[in-house]
C-alpha cells in the first residue's frame, strides 16, 4: 500500500526546530520528513512553488531526490509580482523533467495580500501557460469561488486541473467536477468542524480524488497543532476510507493511480 502526497512544501523551514515553539519539533529538515514519509508508505511527492524563490527551491529539491517532483507557480498572495517572475522557469520545463505542473495559482480573497485584479490577471496568465505548455494546473481558491470559475470559463479549463486543499462543500465540489477537475483533500477533511468538506469527499467519484498534506500546514487529526509533514498523507487517506466505508488500501490504490494519471510526468520508482 503506497500513497502519493500531491501537494507539499518541502523547502519550508518549519521542518526544523524553532526556538520557543515546541510544536515545531526538529523533523530533520527535508531529508528527515522524506525519510519519515517513505517509512510510512509514501512513494512520491509533489513539492509546490508559490513564487520564484520557492519554485527554484522546489526544482532543486526534486533534482536531489528521485521520488520528488516540482511545480512552478505564483500563489495569489504573490500575484503582484507578475507571472513574468516565473515564466522562464516554466518555459524551461522541457529541459527539466522534474517540473510537472503549473501552480499553485488562483484567487485568495480571504487575505487579499495582492490586489484582486492582480490575482485575476496572474491566475489567467498561468492558465494560459498550462495550456501552452500542456501541463496540469494546480488551483488555490479561498473565498473566491465565483470569480475562480469565471476566470476558468474565460480562459478554458486545462485538461488536467486540480483544486488543491479542497475546502468547499458538495455544491462547490459539483461545480469543480462538472468542469472536469479533480479534488485534492488535505488534513482539513479530518477536522470535526469540516462537515461540508467531508460530505464533498463522500460524493467525489473515486477516479477524481487526490490526497495531499499541504505540509507544513494543516496537520490532520490526530496531529493538529503540530507541524504537518508528508507522512501524514496516510492519515488523510485513512480518514477518507472511513468516510467512504472503504479499506484504506483501496483509497491508496485509486488516489495513487489518479496522481499518476493527472501528473503524467510523475512516475513510480522501480
Amino acid at each position: 500500500m503506497t500513497w502519493v502526497d500531491t501537494h507539499c512544501h518541502l523547502d519550508d523551514d518549519r521542518y526544523h526546530a524553532v526556538d520557543g515553539a515546541p510544536e515545531h519539533r526538529d523533523l530533520g529538515g527535508t531529508p528527515g520528513v522524506l525519510a519519515n514519509a517513505r517509512a510510512a508508505g509514501v512513494s512520491a511527492f509533489v513539492t509546490v512553488g508559490c513564487d520564484r524563490a520557492s519554485s527554484i527551491a522546489a526544482i532543486e529539491c526534486a533534482s536531489e531526490h528521485d521520488d520528488v517532483w516540482a511545480t512552478v507557480g505564483l500563489h495569489p498572495h504573490e500575484a503582484a509580482h507578475g507571472v513574468a517572475s516565473i515564466d522562464d522557469l516554466l518555459r524551461g520545463h522541457s529541459n527539466n523533467s522534474r517540473v510537472i505542473a503549473v501552480g499553485e495559482a488562483g484567487l485568495d480573497y480571504y487575505y487579499d495580500h495582492s490586489p484582486r485584479d492582480a490575482q485575476r490577471t496572474a491566475f489567467a496568465d498561468q492558465i494560459q501557460l498550462a495550456h501552452e505548455l500542456d501541463l496540469p494546473l494546480i488551483i488555490h481558491t479561498r473565498d473566491a469561488w465565483d470569480d475562480t470559475f469565471d476566470v476558468l470559463a474565460a480562459e478554458r479549463v486545462p485538461a488536467r486541473t486540480v483544486f488543491h486543499c479542497f475546502t468547499g462543500g458538495p455544491d462547490e465540489a459539483r461545480r469543480c467536477l462538472d468542469i472536469g477537475a479533480h479534488l485534492s483533500f488535505s488534513g482539513i477533511v479530518t477536522f470535526k468542524t469540516a462537515t461540508d468538506v467531508a460530505e464533498a469527499a463522500r460524493m467525489c467519484p473515486t477516479d477524481r480524488m487526490l490526497v495531499e498534506t499541504d505540509s507544513p500546514y494543516l496537520a490532520p487529526v490526530p496531529h493538529r497543532g503540530r507541524t504537518n509533514q508528508p507522512a501524514h498523507v496516510v492519515d488523510v487517506g485513512r480518514h477518507i476510507a472511513t468516510l467512504l466505508g472503504r479499506d484504506a488500501s483501496e483509497v491508496a490504490e485509486f488516489t495513487t493511480a489518479n496522481a499518476f494519471r493527472v501528473f503524467p510526468a510523475l512516475r513510480p520508482l522501480t
